[in-house]
Parts: structure tokens; sequence; C-alpha cells
């Protein structure tokens, strides 16, 4: 069972719940959201930040395993072109989980008019693997696994 930690401190939402179909209907993948208390996000795992989207809203980091782990802030946010996001990782920086990453204005992604609301998506899963969301109800960045992902035997 490999734990994927939560980027985000703040409240746990279910995938289907999330108001944008490309998440809630899992077309990039299984996961989870989070509605963040605060304007950070930190590495989910240990692994190399191989995207890291020029807008600064998204991006995926790839453990030693080969698990990706996309993280996206907020949604609509690519709108905003990177205003309110201040990189703290560059793409190809190898990352240890609980890193931070990126910071973000949540005044400013409100006032545009974006939700805060933050999918952590699991996309490219490889076979025989299966994501199992936690129950809980918050979370804390970088302390509290979000997801786990188990490798089924057989």
């Amino acid at each position: 069972m490999i734990p994927i930690l939560s980027p985000f401190t703040g409240r746990v939402v279910p995938l289907e719940e999330v108001p944008d179909p490309v998440f809630a209907e899992r077309m990039l993948g299984e996961g989870i959201a989070v509605e963040p208390d605060e304007g950070i996000a930190v590495a989910p795992l240990k692994g190399r930040l191989v995207v890291f989207h020029s807008a600064g809203h998204a991006f995926a980091i790839e453990g030693e395993d080969g698990l990706k782990v996309l993280v996206h802030i907020g949604l609509d946010t690519v709108h905003l072109r990177g205003e309110g996001f201040v990189r703290l990782a560059q793409e190809g920086d190898w990352v240890e989980a609980g890193q931070p990453i990126a910071r973000f204005d949540m005044e400013r992604i409100r006032a545009a008019g974006c939700s805060l609301l933050s999918p952590v998506i699991m996309p490219e899963l490889p076979a025989g693997y299966r994501v199992f969301p936690i129950k809980a109800h918050t979370v804390r960045a970088g302390q509290d696994p979000l997801l786990y992902v188990v490798r089924e035997q057989g």
C-alpha cells in the first residue's frame, strides 16, 4: 500500500462532487479533491517534478515506483495565466514528500471567480493498481494520506 499525502491542508471532497466534469467523471484518472485552508501546495510523494504548467496552477510528480500524481490548484485557474501563483520548485527537480511546490493567493483566485477546490488525480495508473481515497473529512498538507494506491495480487 502506497500512501499519497495531501498536497493541501483543508476539507476533503469526493471527486464526484467537483463541479467540473473532466475531474468528476474521472476523465483524467481516479482521485479526490481538497478545499484548501491555506495557500500552499506540497509534494504528495517523493519523486521528480515531471510537469509544472506554465500558469503555475498544476503540477505532476512521478514517484520512484513510476506512479504519477497530478495536483490541480483550483478550478479554471489556468485563466489566471500565472497571476497569484509562485513556483517554489522547478520542472525536473527531485522533491521530497511534503516539500513546498507552489504558493497561491486564495483571495486573488476567489476574486477572479475561480473555485479553490483542488483535485488530486492519479493519471496513467498502471494496470493492476487501484486507488482508495481516505475517509477523513480534513487533512494536513504533507502529513496526512489523501489516497492509498494498492497493487492487486494475482
